[in-house]
């Protein structure tokens, strides 16, 4: 396509209202500079779809790139490229089920090898995300002035809950216990967070660990989660998320992951693929085996590598992305 004339480029992102999937759009369109402007897709079912208001107008200022990422966002998305007369540059972030997308970003665990004889097919490590490292440590000094009175290192463990490749039965949640414990004991102060997967049962267990130096997020208060991930000397992630390793990746502070009960099949084949990825062949992440220590990586963006690599493909020449 022709090279874009703008000093920044005007992102629309497509996706389900569901924020796992709007963030993935939202933290990659962030990354242009310029106006993003969200186009959730809400399921409407029954006589209520028939009065649902238009996603979208051809009336509208068009957009120099599309991005979504879900299923539903795919037919939404080549209806607008054919509205703008197939000016928009649409960019999808997971394997489409419809053609016609100008570029694919497929995460390494999902990758086959029809992809790459795909010129439009690119890879990318886990999931996108709106975390940005110049916020995180733009809060991290009062972070952890309210949550490490005492001076101690700080150990952030993020929670998930059952997902189709692992389950929280009693020995994965008492594995959980039993490592917040080990690092409580052994001079960590830990934040412990649970996710909008997470069941009442497995917040009920957490919160049966008495120990002055754990806190535990209550869910009745705001959710303190990027403070969390501000404060954190090293991470400790159960297994069943993708988003939130690579959100602490942003950091470049360890990031062990926790073993759960595994659940056979497809899904737990990918997430294995994924968690193998990131330790073996990235040297990203490490397994926890009782401790948490120092090493050190590249921190991982692959928001911004992503605005970046759509930047090239549409001839757009900006000037520092921001936040660098």
């Amino acid at each position: 396509m022709d090279p874009v004339k703008s000093d920044l480029l005007n992102a629309w992102v497509v996706s389900e209202s569901k924020i796992g999937t709007m963030s993935q759009c939202t933290g990659v369109a962030n990354n242009f500079g310029g106006p993003v402007l969200q186009k959730p897709v809400v399921v409407k079912h029954g006589i209520s779809k028939y009065f649902s208001p238009r996603l979208f107008s051809s009336r509208e200022a068009r957009p120099d790139v599309i991005i979504s990422c879900g299923f539903r966002s795919e037919s939404h998305v080549i209806k607008m490229k054919r509205a703008f007369k197939s000016r928009p540059f649409i960019v999808h972030l997971q394997r489409p089920r419809v053609s016609g997308y100008d570029l694919v970003f497929v995460s390494n665990h999902d990758w086959t090898n029809e992809f790459d004889e795909l010129p439009q097919y690119e890879r990318m490590v886990g999931v996108p995300h709106r975390l940005r490292a110049e916020e995180i440590l733009l809060r991290r000094e009062n972070a952890r002035r309210l949550y490490n009175p005492q001076g101690r290192k700080i150990a952030s463990v993020f929670v998930g809950g059952s997902n189709g490749a692992y389950v929280y039965d009693d020995r994965a949640i008492s594995g959980i216990q039993d490592a917040i414990r080990t690092l409580a004991d052994g001079d960590w102060q830990v934040l412990v967070s649970t996710s909008r997967r997470s069941d009442d049962e497995t917040l009920r267990r957490l919160r049966e660990i008495e120990s002055p130096t754990v806190t535990v997020w209550d869910r009745c208060e705001p959710n303190p989660y990027i403070d969390y991930v501000a404060a954190a000397d090293a991470f400790l992630i159960t297994k069943d998320s993708v988003t939130m390793p690579c959100e602490a990746l942003v950091t470049g502070r360890p990031v062990y992951s926790l073993d759960l009960s595994a659940v056979p099949g497809d899904r737990l084949v990918k997430f294995e693929r994924f968690h193998r990825d990131l330790r073996e062949t990235l040297k990203l992440t490490r397994s926890f085996e009782g401790r948490l220590e120092a090493y050190s990586y590249s921190p991982l963006n692959e928001a911004k590598r992503i605005a970046r690599v759509i930047e090239r493909r549409i001839g757009f020449q900006p000037g520092p992305l921001t936040g660098e």
